[in-house]
């Protein structure tokens, strides 16, 4: 699901997020399609990444470390985790 973001008042930028469900996929599954989803995005666009991998909540915030995109958010869901990047440059 692609959804754009429109800017306020005198912001004349426009950034995009991005969801990207990755529920069900095990290791390393979820750090590869974050990657991919990655490639296409702009630097400063944002990734919502939703996973039910327990070492999802280890594995994408070192990926963001080693690879320099910011974990914006991580939290635990009912279902399983939910992460916000933002594509580094």
């Amino acid at each position: 699901m692609l959804c754009k973001i429109w800017p306020l008042h005198g912001v004349h930028s426009v950034s995009t997020a991005t969801m990207l469900d990755l529920k069900g996929l095990k290791c390393p599954l979820p750090v590869l399609k974050t990657r991919k989803a990655l490639t296409r995005l702009n630097d400063g666009d944002r990734l919502t990444v939703l996973t039910t991998d327990p070492m999802a909540e280890i594995d994408i915030p070192h990926f963001c470390r080693e690879n320099g995109h910011a974990l914006l958010e991580a939290e635990r869901t009912d279902s399983g985790h939910r992460f916000v990047l933002a594509k580094g440059g």
